[in-house]
């Protein structure tokens, strides 16, 4: 539930939650963002705290190895971590998308194999979808995987990757039968990054988030076994659509982070920097700019509670997270780029917080679903409700 719908009981344990995010965000992640950020560096250490924490496969249900919480407790997490550096929070959000695959789709085998490590941040993993022709529009997938008696043979290449630099195992997208389109002709397969054919064709550098690296794969013949296959050959795509809702919110909550950060920065700036004899935040132009920035996170903090109420009461929340995400991601850039602005020629220097969240929060309105995307979502459910 939403903090606003929530019982007492509930309200002081997400409150705890929160308490315990926030404050390892600040012991453990606020002093390594400037090092992190100029380094590009993996930061195996953090994951695995954050894996002893239990921050990782928030909503996923304790049966499944997951920490069994709700899909709200996942939102507040990923603010929390993103106020402290996106790119944590950001691998936060990839375990639980896996993980809640797996959890839904996957053998006891497929569970037992990967669930514990990926919680526990021993095993990293990539969610590889995208390829040079195929973005938004799935449909353009050209990876294949053929049948070859018992096994599959898997032929393809993946671009923008998430953690492919550094993953262990990817959960591939692959078109299984040509002659059908995206409902029933493609399908979903847990990869081992060690097994022959599969090539880490190269690491990006990217403009923000870098610490969470993003790269491509490259899959030449790769034999794998039936038990490779997550859930039903031919039902990939319908896999792909069953966390879009949640991945959405993830990346919404991550947006949203960078946004109260923005605003914290800005706000310490504006109070401490003087100019004509009086602190800039007296400034009228100032003062509006900070409260545009605090209008900005709090609404999207309601849309995304919105969001993540409609899923853990089981309700259709598709329009509702893509509002969240389209708003609080497009937020973020605002917000951001507001901060720059009230630290003037400061906030343009590399090393300061405010530099880094404009960097940081560019790519929110891009994956997991564009901006464009997102309304056009929205105006699909907004027309066929209208004609129901």
């Amino acid at each position: 539930m939403s903090i606003a719908t929530a019982t007492p009981q509930e309200a002081e344990e997400r409150a705890a939650l929160i308490s315990m995010v926030r404050d390892f965000a600040a012991r453990h992640i606020a002093p390594v963002v400037e090092e992190l950020d100029a380094t590009e560096r993996f930061p195996e250490e953090i994951y695995k705290m954050m894996g002893s924490l239990g921050l990782f496969g928030v909503s996923v249900p304790e049966v499944d190895g997951g920490a069994g919480g709700t899909v709200s407790d996942y939102v507040a997490v990923m603010e929390e971590l993103s106020y402290g550096y996106a790119s944590v929070a950001d691998q936060c959000g990839l375990v639980e998308l896996v993980t809640s695959l797996l959890a839904r789709y996957g053998t006891d085998d497929q569970k037992s194999r990967y669930i514990p490590g990926l919680v526990s941040g021993e095993l990293r993993a990539s969610y590889a979808l995208t390829e040079p022709q195929a973005g938004s529009d799935l449909g353009g997938v050209k990876t294949r995987a053929r049948r070859d008696g018992k096994d599959w043979v898997l032929n393809g290449e993946k671009i923008y990757i998430h953690n492919a630099p550094v993953a262990d195992v990817a959960m591939v997208l692959a078109v299984t039968d040509p002659t059908k389109g995206k409902r029933g002709g493609m399908s979903m397969f847990l990869v081992d990054t060690d097994v022959p054919g599969v090539e880490r064709a190269y690491r990006e550098k990217k403009m923000g988030q870098k610490a969470s690296p993003v790269g491509g794969f490259v899959f030449t013949d790769v034999r794998l076994p039936d038990a490779a296959l997550l859930g039903e050959a031919g039902a990939g795509f319908s896999a792909v659509l069953h966390v879009l809702e949640k991945g959405r919110l993830g990346i919404g909550a991550l947006a949203n982070g960078i946004s109260r950060a923005a605003l914290d920065t800005a706000l310490e700036h504006a109070t401490s920097r003087h100019q004509f004899g009086r602190p800039i935040a007296d400034n009228q132009a100032v003062a509006f700019e900070l409260a545009n920035m605090a209008l900005d996170h709090r609404a999207s903090t309601l849309l995304l509670q919105r969001g993540a109420d409609l899923i853990d009461r089981g309700e259709p929340a598709n329009a509702a997270s893509s509002m969240a995400k389209l708003f609080a991601s497009e937020a973020a850039i605002r917000n951001a780029g507001r901060a720059v602005q009230i630290l003037g020629g400061a906030g343009y220097i590399r090393g300061v917080t405010a530099e880094r969240l404009y960097r940081d929060a560019r790519i929110t309105t891009i994956y997991e679903g564009t901006s464009e995307v997102q309304r056009l979502i929205i105006s699909r459910d907004l027309i066929a409700s209208r004609r129901s």
